[in-house]
C-alpha cells in the first residue's frame, strides 16, 4: 500500500508468506465466538455447514488469485470489477466494502474493550476501543513491511490457541484431565433443529472464512504472482482442517445446546476439568485476534479508499501519499480513523442487539461482494467447463448461505437492513452514472470544438 522503495525485490511475499497473512487476515472472533452462535441455531449441522463454507470460500479465492497473477492490481476486486462491467460496478463494489468493513470494524472494537474489561473493569470501554484504534492505526503508518510483520506473528498466535485447545481437548477426552460431565456419544444427529436449522446456521460458517478478499489485495505482492491459487489452497486447506477439527472436539466435550452467542464453543468445552488458566487464555486470545483482523480490514478499507481515489469515485485528495521512501496515504488514513471513530460510538452508544443487527447486515454485504468477485472472474477469465462449474456452485452455497438468514430471528433483521443498504448505495451509483454521462458528453462538446476546421468526424 505505502512502500516503494529500491529494495522491493526483498520485501515481496514468498507464498507460503501470503497463506500466514490469509491466516491472520480471517482467524478471528467470527471463529472464536460467531460459531457459538452457529452452534445454537444447527446444532452439530455446523460441521457440514463448515465443510460447505470452505469449498465456496476455495473457489471465490481461487478466481481471485487468477485474475491477480493474471493483472496484479491494488484495488484487487474493486479494480477487477470495473474492467469486468464499467465504472458503475468498480464504485459501488468499493463503497459496498468501505462502508460493510467500517461497521464491522466498530464491532470489533468494542467487542475487543469487552474483553479486555474481564482483567480491568473499572475502566471505561471508550478508552480501551480508543487504544486499539490508534494502536491499529499506527501499525498501518509503519508500512506495508511492518503490517505483513505484526500479522505474520498473529496468525502464528492464532494457530497456537487452535492447536493448543486441541491437545486439551484430546487430553479431556482421552480421560488425562478428570472430570468432565459429557461423554462423547457419537455419531450424533447432524441436524437435531431441523433442516432449517442447518440452513441458518451456514453463514456463521461463511463469517469464519471472511477476510479472504485482504489475501487478495496482498497478492500484488507475491515474489511469483502465479503462486496465489497455491498460497490459498494450503492457507483454506488448512483452516477447514483446524476449524472442523476443534469444533468436532467441541461438541463431543459438551452438549451442543449449553453454547451460545455470550461465551466462546471452546471456552464452555474445557469447563469443568479444572483448568482456571483457560478463559484468561481464551481471553487473551481472542484480543489478539479480533485486533489483527481488524488490522488487516483496515488495511484493506484504505487501500480500497486509495484506489477509488485514483479512480475519480472519490475525492482525489484520498489518493495523495507522503514524500520520501514511504508513500504514505495520510489524508485516507484519516478519514478512515473518523469513519471508524463513528462507528466505534454506534456500537457503544446504539442498543446492542441493534448494533448486532447492523453489523450482521455488514457481514452479509461482505458475501455479496464475493457473488460480485464470482461473477467478475466468468467476465475476465477463461474459465473450462468444470471451473465453471465450481464458480457457479460457489456462487449457489453463498446464496443458500445468504437466504438462509431469512428462517431466524438473529440473523433476519440484518439481512434487511443489508438489502436496504445495498439498495442505498446502488441509488446513489445510478445517480453518480448520471454525473458521469454528463461530464462526457461535456467532454465530447469540447473537442468537438477544440478540431480545425474541415476536419473529418
Amino acid at each position: 500500500m505505502n512502500e516503494t522503495s529500491k529494495d522491493t525485490k526483498d520485501k515481496l511475499l514468498k507464498w507460503w508468506q501470503l497463506s500466514l497473512m490469509g491466516v491472520a487476515c480471517t482467524i478471528g472472533t467470527g471463529y472464536f465466538l460467531g460459531t457459538g452462535v452457529g452452534i445454537q441455531i444447527g446444532g452439530p449441522a455446523i460441521i457440514p455447514a463448515f465443510i460447505l463454507a470452505a469449498a465456496g470460500t476455495f473457489v471465490v479465492f481461487d478466481v481471485l488469485a487468477k485474475m491477480s497473477s493474471k493483472d496484479p492490481q491494488e484495488g484487487s476486486f474493486c479494480v477487477y470489477a470495473r474492467n469486468a462491467f464499467g465504472r458503475w460496478a468498480g464504485f459501488s463494489s468499493g463503497w459496498v466494502y468501505f462502508s460493510s468493513e467500517i461497521l464491522i470494524m466498530g464491532s470489533q472494537m468494542a467487542a475487543l474493550s469487552l474483553f479486555t474489561r474481564l482483567w480491568f473493569p473499572g475502566v471505561p470501554m471508550w478508552v480501551f476501543a480508543s487504544v486499539y484504534a490508534v494502536l491499529g492505526l499506527f501499525i498501518i503508518i509503519l508500512g506495508t513491511k511492518g503490517f505483513e510483520r505484526a500479522e505474520h506473528l498473529f496468525a502464528v498466535v492464532k494457530l497456537a490457541a487452535i492447536i493448543a485447545f486441541l491437545g486439551l481437548a484430546g487430553s479431556a477426552l482421552l480421560g488425562w484431565l478428570g472430570g468432565g460431565k459429557h461423554a462423547p456419544s457419537w455419531p450424533v444427529p447432524l441436524f437435531p433443529t431441523g433442516a432449517i436449522g442447518g440452513w441458518s446456521s451456514l453463514i456463521y460458517a461463511f463469517y469464519a472464512f471472511g477476510g479472504i478478499e485482504v489475501m487478495g489485495m496482498l497478492a500484488i505482492r507475491l515474489k511469483n504472482p502465479e503462486e496465489a491459487p497455491k498460497a490459498g489452497r494450503w492457507m483454506i486447506g488448512t483452516l477447514a482442517i483446524l476449524y472442523i477439527a476443534s469444533l468436532v472436539a467441541a461438541l463431543s466435550l459438551v452438549p451442543w445446546k449449553t453454547m451460545g452467542a455470550k461465551e466462546s464453543p471452546f471456552v464452555i468445552a474445557l469447563k469443568g476439568y479444572g483448568l482456571s488458566f483457560v478463559p484468561h487464555f481464551f481471553n487473551g486470545i481472542f484480543i489478539i485476534a479480533g485486533f489483527s483482523t481488524m488490522v488487516a480490514s483496515l488495511f484493506a478499507v484504505i487501500t480500497i479508499l486509495v484506489t477509488l481515489a485514483k479512480n475519480k469515485d472519490a475525492p482525489p485528495l484520498f489518493a495523495k501519499v507522503s514524500r520520501g521512501q514511504k508513500k504514505t496515504p495520510y489524508y485516507a488514513i484519516g478519514v478512515t480513523a473518523v469513519a471508524l471513530g463513528g462507528s466505534i460510538l454506534l456500537a457503544l452508544l446504539l442498543p446492542e442487539k441493534m448494533y448486532e443487527y447492523v453489523t450482521t447486515a455488514a457481514g452479509l454485504m461482505l458475501m455479496y461482494n464475493w457473488i460480485f468477485i464470482l461473477f467478475t472472474a466468468g467476465s475476465l477469465l477463461e474459465l473450462g467447463g468444470w471451473e465453471q462449474v465450481k464458480r457457479w456452485g460457489s456462487t449457489g452455497i453463498i446464496l443458500l448461505a445468504v437466504s438462509g438468514t431469512m428462517f431466524h430471528d438473529k440473523s433476519r433483521p440484518g439481512l434487511w437492513i443489508s438489502l436496504g443498504l445495498v439498495a442505498l448505495i446502488g441509488g446513489i451509483t445510478l445517480l453518480m452514472r448520471r454525473v458521469w454521462d454528463r461530464i462526457k458528453a461535456r467532454r465530447r462538446g469540447r473537442v468537438r470544438r477544440t478540431r480545425p476546421k474541415g476536419e473529418l468526424t
